[in-house]
């Protein structure tokens, strides 16, 4: 017995011990952080070698959510006059809000945001937060956020001495791959589902 990272961990579980000799590269998107492995397989003698691994620890579905946060707190803080975000309790309902909103977006191309009373104005008259946003309004506000895994790609098969067309199989894992933006830029970025 013995311990494996997780990019290896994920390898084995896709079976991908069971193919051929094979470069992959295991993109890791989830809530907090993003890592890129790329290892090489040779299930002839059964080992795994971590070419290269590069990642950012503050690249996460934390990150999404919070531009969403920001956008619809800002949306409604143009229309009432009053930043949610200064609220901790109306901020932690927009935050469920927005993690709601983003998954449903990675299924739906509209959603809407819906929180009664989330807040009391000065003459004490209970505000509704009521927004609709759509899956392009959230690739806008993430694009960059995504752009940034992909330079972080490129860092990892610069230092692995692999090139894309090596790569034959690309592993999506993490909840913020489900998300269609990123599986299309992985997509182009890699050249291959």
């Amino acid at each position: 017995e013995r311990i494996i990272n997780e990019p290896t961990a994920a390898a084995l579980a896709y079976g991908l011990d069971k193919k051929k000799e094979q470069t992959i590269a295991v993109f890791d998107l989830g809530g907090g952080t993003f890592d890129i492995s790329i290892l090489e397989i040779d299930p002839e003698i059964g080992t795994f070698e971590v070419k290269s691994t590069s990642g950012d620890g503050h690249l996460g579905g934390d990150d999404y959510d919070e531009e969403l946060i920001n956008y619809v707190a800002e949306e409604f803080r143009k229309k009432e006059g009053i930043d949610l975000r200064q609220d901790p309790m109306a901020l932690q309902r927009l935050k469920e809000a927005a993690e709601k909103a983003k998954c449903e977006l990675s299924t739906v191309t509209e959603t809407e945001v819906n929180l009664p009373f989330i807040i009391s104005n000065a003459r004490s008259e209970a505000l509704h937060l009521q927004s609709v946003l759509g899956r392009k309004q959230l690739e806008e506000l993430c694009g960059d956020l995504v752009d940034r895994t992909i330079a972080t790609c490129a860092q990892a098969l610069e230092e692995g001495g692999v090139t894309k067309k090596e790569v034959e199989e690309v592993i999506l894992v993490g909840g913020m791959t489900r998300m269609p933006l990123v599986q299309q830029t992985v997509t182009e970025f890699f050249e291959r589902k």
